[in-house]
């Protein structure tokens, strides 16, 4: 090439756009690869999948185009090697690291595809969704770390300081871990969560007497979304540190209690009968469960405890504000000395039969 094009400007101008075309071509190629698996119904790739590794294929094919020696020609920058070099290192571990947490964001969207959260036996899609939630969140924790310190080892200088730690780093590997042993138990937390899953998302709990569901679980905290709308915020080492309550740990169906205190005369088969027919009108009983159980008697009262079933938490909280106020509503209506009230018995004495006597 030297022989026909003599020019080094033209020649380093031919190479350059030469590599600007086969960057492209490749720019392109990958994007219309990508977007062929997209619609293939055998692959199903999201459809924003091509927008997203873009950016980071953009920045990795210019960490290569800036190491061709015509760039630095045509700009008259020859003495720039090093500088050329250690630039196009670092946005090459900048697109490289960007690419790998997209594609790994996009491969749990694909194992997550087939799970449906949203319908009422979510118990398996629950578990699949907090395992591969953590695990990406520990990959991108670990691919993040990696990059950082590819782009620190690319410096001379810090390479060095490095390698010269490198003896103490026991020492100082000790150090650290005593400074940071409340970060790392709570990372080994998340992870373990991740495996033995105490908790899953959207998992019905009772924790610091608030009733919720989780919404989110990261590495080092879990959100529990109360049923006011608050977030309780919870280290995640506490669901391994301190019992709590999980309504939905094998099965996203619940049983439902509603408690009557009642006066001894109420009649249970009445009370029964009225049940069936509250539970049959409403859409949140999945038609397992719905009885009536006299659960304790005291002096002044019975106690009356009605179980009903739904598929989740929520419809089983909606069912028993139902059956609660339905059954007050019919005992009031039909049956209102049912109610639980005191009574006060007064009984004539000898004495007071004679003091009556002798005044008439």
């Amino acid at each position: 090439m030297d022989s026909l094009i003599p020019n080094s400007e033209h020649r380093s101008l031919i190479l350059l756009s030469l590599t600007l075309l086969l960057l492209i071509g490749a720019y392109l190629g990958i994007g219309a690869a990508l977007r062929y698996f997209g619609k293939n119904p055998r692959y199903l790739l999201p459809s924003e999948t091509v927008k997203r590794v873009a950016w980071p294929l953009i920045f990795i094919l210019l960490s290569l185009l800036i190491r061709v020696p015509a760039l630095r020609t045509l700009l008259g920058l020859e003495d720039y090697l090093e500088a050329f070099k250690q630039a196009s290192t670092l946005i090459f571990i900048f697109g490289f690291t960007w690419l790998i947490i997209t594609l790994l964001n996009v491969v749990k969207r694909l194992l997550l595809v087939r799970y449906d959260k949203d319908v009422s036996d979510n118990l398996k899609a629950r578990k699949f969704y907090t395992q591969f939630t953590i695990l990406e969140r520990i990959s991108i924790f670990l691919v993040v770390l990696l990059g950082i310190g590819a782009a620190l080892m690319s410096f001379e200088g810090i390479r060095e300081i490095g390698v010269s730690l490198f003896a103490s780093a026991g020492v100082a590997g000790i150090i650290i871990g005593f400074s940071a042993q409340k970060l790392i138990a709570t990372i080994i937390a998340g992870i373990q969560i991740a495996l033995t899953q105490p908790i899953r998302l959207d998992d019905v709990v009772i924790v610091e007497g608030e009733w919720g569901r989780i919404e989110e679980i990261t590495l080092t905290y879990v959100i529990v979304r109360i049923w006011d709308k608050r977030c309780l915020v919870l280290p995640t080492t506490y669901f391994i540190e301190n019992p709590f309550q999980n309504w939905t740990r094998t099965s996203a169906d619940l049983l439902g209690t509603v408690f009557l205190y009642t006066d001894y005369n109420v009649p249970f088969k009445a009370v029964r009968e009225a049940l069936e027919r509250i539970v049959k009108a409403s859409d949140d009983w999945n038609g397992e469960v719905a009885n009536i159980q006299v659960t304790d008697s005291r002096a002044g009262h019975v106690e009356i405890r009605a179980t009903v079933s739904a598929d989740d938490s929520g419809k089983a909280w909606n069912l028993r504000v139902l059956v609660r106020e339905k059954l007050i509503e019919f005992l009031q209506e039909n049956y209102p000395e049912s109610i639980a009230h005191s009574r006060l018995l007064l009984r004539e004495t000898d004495v007071d039969f004679k003091t009556n006597h002798d005044r008439t």
